[in-house]
């Protein structure tokens, strides 16, 4: 068998999060009832005239920049010819000639740079729902004329994992450069995978396939898998690749012949009459700029090099903006990073797999939590206790924000009262009661009922002090402070 390498191109759609559609002023919303968004130009109807959206068009500038792309002098929208149930005008206002965003790139892990080929803005179309032989097909059009970035890369890629890395990259700028989105499951990121194999060190590269519409890293990542398989099998069997445009059955795990695979000339673009060419002014592309926010790369070293975060937590605060906004408002009650980091690395976050949110305050407040953290920190509550009383005050949040999840189950609190994390740990007796001279006792107690123990102090002295403080916090029945209790147990048995 001959040994064969993957090539592989994505074209990226993200829907660009404006208020209103790119071409009219119907709302740019998630969730309305079917077809309540819309209006004579976005379904098309005679002598509607499409009227274009400035922050539609700042915002793809925006990403582009943030992505290392040259932006155009100018641009120029086309109509996209093509005749399909959910465009009802029967074309797509796209950009081919004169996109607005050109080059550009992201950097894998392993060194390579995966360039971009360009950014262009045009319309989304609407959403078909295929229902059974006796309903048929259902068109809702609210989706339709909403501004959506189409991102393509060059045959950079050359496999499933370089494909993930770089989608999980490129949605992580659009989110944090705060152009879109990019919710998957509600169709604000899709992706079409390009690919084709050819032999190992070859400079020809084999006939492509496309399949459409894959809308969550797992699914691109088996359907590289399997289409790569799919024509190297056939290769070997002495077939030829057909070039097509192939749908995805996730259930199935395979891919199937949709129709032969257009090229642009298929879709007769010319200039939109109703649209005028768009000038680009250097400086208007400059202040946009300067809007662009720090991004993840920029956060993740600040928390390396100024708050002295390992490379790993920072890796993991900054993979999510909103995880990485949370940290940061809590860095604004008290500096102190890597605590901060600890709590949400090891209990926010394990909450967040049971009960997901992008508001990280429905499952505890940036406040609270920095409350549990500085009772700890000043040695008012023990840290087995920070543990339980973490647990009540997001076990109250939770509650509280019962419609805010997904799981239908949670009883909602309807109390009004703030939830204190202070007042909590007083109520349930949690904070340190046990005076400094109980806690000399406890020491001398553990001490003299257990003298054998402190004979392997020299050889094994942390075993030997684990041993104690467990003694000593027995004798507390947990109220002690361990560090205090450490402290006084050392200078004893150093003695």
């Amino acid at each position: 068998m001959k040994d064969y390498e993957i090539v592989i191109g994505l074209e990226i759609h993200a829907e660009v999060n404006t208020n209103s559609k790119v071409f009219c002023s119907c709302k740019n919303e998630f969730g309305s009832a079917p077809n309540t968004n819309c209006c004579p130009v976005c379904v098309g109807l005679p002598g509607a005239l499409p009227v274009l959206n400035k922050k539609a068009v700042e915002y793809t500038i925006k990403a582009g920049l943030a992505l290392g792309c040259e932006i155009n002098d100018i641009a120029v929208f086309e109509r996209k010819n093509y005749f399909y149930p959910d465009l009802s005008k029967a074309y797509q206002i796209s950009q081919l000639v004169k996109p607005l965003c050109l080059g550009g790139g992201i950097e894998l892990d392993n060194g390579k740079f995966a360039r971009l080929n360009r950014i262009h803005l045009e319309e989304d179309a609407g959403k078909l729902t295929h229902k059974n032989q006796t309903i048929g097909t259902l068109v809702d059009y609210n989706r339709g004329g909403i501004p959506l970035m189409e991102i393509v890369t060059e045959p950079d890629i050359s496999s499933a994992d370089e494909a993930v890395e770089f989608l999980t990259k490129l949605r992580r700028t659009l989110i944090y450069s705060g152009v879109a989105n990019c919710r998957m499951e509600q169709g604000g990121m899709r992706c079409d995978v390009n690919l084709s194999v050819k032999e190992k060190g070859s400079n020809v590269l084999g006939t492509r396939t496309e399949m459409k519409n894959l809308n969550s890293f797992k699914m691109v990542r088996r359907a590289i898998e399997y289409e790569a398989k799919r024509q190297i099998e056939e290769l070997e069997s002495g077939g030829k690749i057909v070039q097509q445009t192939r749908k995805w059955d996730d259930n199935k795990g395979k891919s199937f012949p949709m129709r032969s695979k257009e090229n642009s000339n298929d879709y007769r673009y010319f200039p939109d009459p109703d649209l005028l060419t768009i000038e680009i002014d250097r400086e208007d592309v400059e202040e946009i700029r300067k809007t662009i926010p720090l991004l993840a790369e920029g956060r993740k070293k600040i928390y390396v090099e100024q708050y002295g975060l390992p490379e790993y937590d920072a890796k993991i605060l900054t993979n999510d903006k909103f995880i990485s906004d949370y940290f940061e408002n809590c860095l604004k009650i008290a500096h102190m990073p890597k605590q901060i980091s600890n709590w949400i690395m090891t209990d926010v976050l394990k909450l967040l797999k049971d009960y997901p949110t992008e508001d990280l305050t429905n499952i505890i407040s940036e406040k609270n939590l920095m409350e549990i953290i500085s009772l700890v920190e000043k040695r008012e509550i023990t840290r087995p206790n920070s543990k339980a009383l973490f647990e009540i005050v997001s076990t109250a949040t939770i509650s509280r924000n019962a419609d805010k999840f997904e799981n239908e189950d949670l009883t909602k609190d309807e109390s009004t009262e703030e939830i204190n994390a202070k007042k909590l740990a007083e109520q349930n007796g949690m904070l340190n009661s046990f005076s400094h001279e109980e806690l000399v006792t406890a020491v001398e107690n553990a001490l003299a009922n257990f003298p054998n123990a402190r004979k392997d102090y020299n050889e094994t002295p942390d075993k030997v002090l684990r041993f104690y403080i467990g003694k000593v916090m027995a004798f507390s029945k947990g109220l002690a402070n361990p560090q205090e209790a450490e402290k006084l147990l050392k200078a004893e048995l150093e003695k």
